[in-house]
């Protein structure tokens, strides 16, 4: 039996420690399956499909192509979030300096992170988790710049200038339009996402 027998996505698993979810969400790296730990709650991402990962291939080569001291980070390395870094996310990307992980661990601090990425999946919780607890947590700590795709409506959201654990500044656009990353000079004309539209 798996930590997935046990646990269906939002179930509540309450007075778990940082640590005792540590352990369960490695092992459940074993069996393919990502936790988080946000808002106290253990969460469950189930492995993304062929879109998903071709569109993280996508920005990675934007994000290289215009900054190449940068790197876009899309092997699943884990942050510390949420107010007093009580929570535990693995972005879909994260953009930082080059070697900015080295040494850090499964979990590290945002400190220095300059965006991080989520590219929606088809799970049922899509909404509560990437569009409003996320954006929340990384807030939380400070990201300057959370990007979404969403793929239910085809559209690029830019969150920035985090203040008080909310973005005070976001902007949606459709696919096909140019969005500029604040405070990287990265510009994305996401023309190339339509490909991916379903």
């Amino acid at each position: 039996m798996t930590v997935i027998d046990h646990l269906s996505p939002r179930s509540p698993v309450e007075k778990l420690s940082i640590e005792q979810f540590e352990v369960i969400a490695r092992a459940a790296a074993r069996e393919e399956v990502t936790l988080e730990y946000l808002n106290g709650q253990m969460e469950i991402r189930t492995v993304p499909d062929s879109d998903h990962n071709a569109i993280l291939m996508w920005l990675m080569r934007q994000f290289m192509t215009q900054r190449a001291d940068l790197d876009l980070n899309v092997t699943g390395q884990g942050l510390k979030v949420d107010s007093y870094r009580k929570g535990r996310a693995r972005p879909d990307g994260i953009l930082a300096p080059v070697d900015h992980f080295a040494g850090q661990g499964e979990w590290a601090d945002p400190q220095g992170v300059l965006a991080v990425v989520e590219v929606t999946s088809w799970d049922s919780d899509t909404n509560s988790r990437d569009r409003v607890e996320k954006a929340h947590a990384y807030a939380a700590c400070d990201i300057e710049v959370y990007l979404l795709v969403d793929r239910d409506d085809d559209s690029v959201t830019v969150h920035s200038e985090p203040l008080k654990g909310r973005y005070r500044n976001i902007n949606k656009l459709g696919y096909g339009h140019t969005v500029e990353i604040p405070g990287v000079e990265v510009t994305l004309n996401t023309d190339g996402l339509k490909r991916y539209a379903r």
